[in-house]
């Protein structure tokens, strides 16, 4: 239904944000549960690994720098190891510009997950929620009065741990409308007078009910209570998170618009609403109407929680999904090169004859589909490799490929003579092949079979190696010659 936004991420890319509140780090424990202790009836865990990465407004900003913005984040660490930890990690992404502030009187505020499997079984958290000091409040406020200039969305990221206090709010607030720049709040707490004249926030079902007083059990409710913040606080618009049930757009004076959420696998849903928030803010500094800056946020955020800790999203992921929507025929046709083998290996387990053909496949073209048929009718299974967008360049130069990978992919999966398509990045297919072991392996006729990539390898294991004939006068090159004369 969205399939077209894969056509605006473009506009994401490079843009600037401050991000101001409460930041942490996460750490995650994982191992396996094979007993209970002696001495309590609790589980025994055996610790397998350990991730550590920025948690609260890091992960916000985690999420804006992968989805190829620019980040100039303002936050408060403690003097200890976790607070060193974090600034470490902020220099190592080349995208952030930390502004911290070390405060001795408070520590890094740390939460600490333990897993067996895909179960949590304990956080157990390590911080101090007490306000700031009048002194670090104004040292806060002067570092994102001296970068709010450079930015074009600010993002409050509210975890109630103490950063921002009600007359940080306040100021930030003021700051953003003086200099005429939108304001997404992500909210804590019941009172949220203290983010009256925000620009839009983003509470989740639980957060919408406690700060109006309102059943919210289906969208007619989520409507009536985010528009009772519109008017009571002045805000702009609610973007309220839904969980299983999606977001829900509502801005002041335009109808309501819910978004159902992509189906996926649920592992972990730490951090998702720090994806909504950041995805909101990068489409809505790039200039996309707000229906579809909610339409990618709530991609965004059922993407992430399919995957395990605060976990972050990149653009090629949510164009990945876009492009899915656009031909769920093709769903599970793109691979990577161990699906393929192993999807090959079942085939020739069922009697059948698995094919191989590679390219660009940039502009489809009749000589394309020739090649495609004439492959699928040299097997029953046909694997098609496609060079990524980076070898493309390295092949064709920096003008090419005209369609991104995941586009080119798409268009090729929802041919109906396609079982399979994997992206390779290297100059040419031959690792791909030794791993999917093709039974045929189909080229061009302008290639002899001593110049077919792969001969010698599926001569090795009994396969064969087929020259297709080609079809005169179209090429892709041509193609581009004739639009740009």
């Amino acid at each position: 239904m969205y399939a077209y936004l894969h056509t605006q991420l473009e506009k994401l890319k490079g843009r600037r944000a401050l991000c101001v509140g409460d930041v942490m780090l996460d750490r995650f424990i994982y191992g396996d549960v094979t007993r209970i202790s002696p001495e309590a009836p609790i589980p025994v865990i055996r610790i397998k690994r350990e991730l550590v990465a920025m948690g609260g407004s890091g992960n916000v900003v985690r999420n804006l720098a992968t989805m190829g913005g620019n980040v100039d984040m303002v936050a408060v660490i403690g003097h200890d190891q976790a607070g060193h930890d974090l600034a470490a990690q902020m220099d190592a992404m080349n995208r952030i510009t930390p502004h911290l502030l070390m405060d001795a009187s408070r520590p890094t505020t740390i939460k600490t997950r333990y897993s067996a499997g895909s179960q949590q079984l304990l956080r157990a958290d390590s911080e101090s929620s007490a306000p700031l000091t009048p002194t670090m409040e104004e040292q806060l406020l002067s570092r994102a009065r001296k970068v709010i200039d450079d930015c074009q969305i600010v993002i409050l990221s509210d975890y109630a741990k103490g950063v921002l206090t009600n007359h940080v709010v306040r100021e930030m607030i003021m700051l953003c409308r003086e200099h005429g720049k939108p304001i997404l709040i992500d909210p804590k707490g019941r009172d949220f007078g203290r983010y009256h004249g925000a620009s839009l926030l983003t509470p989740n079902r639980k957060e919408l009910a406690e700060a109006t007083g309102l059943p919210i059990t289906t969208i007619d409710e989520v409507e009536a209570a985010a528009r009772k913040l519109i008017i009571d606080f002045d805000i702009d618009g609610v973007l309220a998170k839904l969980g299983g049930d999606g977001v829900c757009l509502v801005m002041k004076d335009t109808p309501a618009k819910h978004f159902h959420t992509v189906t996926k696998e649920v592992f972990d849903v730490s951090g998702a609403g720090d994806t909504v928030i950041a995805t909101m803010a990068m489409a809505m500094a790039g200039g996309l109407s707000l229906n579809d800056c909610a339409a990618l946020a709530n991609i965004a955020g059922s993407i992430v929680v399919s995957k395990i800790g605060t976990a972050t999203i990149t653009l090629e992921e949510i164009e990945k999904e876009l492009l899915r929507d656009q031909s769920s025929m093709g769903v599970d046709k793109i691979m990577t090169a161990s699906e393929a083998a192993d999807k090959a290996e079942r085939w020739r387990g069922q009697g059948l004859k698995v094919g191989f053909t590679n390219g660009v496949f940039d502009l489809l073209h009749p000589g394309h589909l020739s090649s495609i048929n004439q492959s699928r009718a040299a097997c029953d299974k046909l694997i098609i490799a496609l060079n990524s967008d980076a070898s493309v360049k390295r092949l064709k130069g920096e003008a090419r490929p005209v369609q991104n990978e995941n586009a080119r992919a798409a268009v090729l999966a929802a041919l109906e003579a396609v079982d399979g398509v994997v992206i390779f990045g290297e100059d040419t297919p031959l690792e791909l092949i030794k791993t999917i072991r093709p039974d045929t392996l189909v080229k061009g006729s302008d290639y002899t079979i001593n110049q077919v990539v792969g001969a010698k390898e599926m001569e090795s294991w009994g396969g064969h190696v087929i020259l297709a004939d080609l079809v005169q006068g179209h090429s892709t090159t041509a193609i581009i010659e004739k639009l740009t004369r």
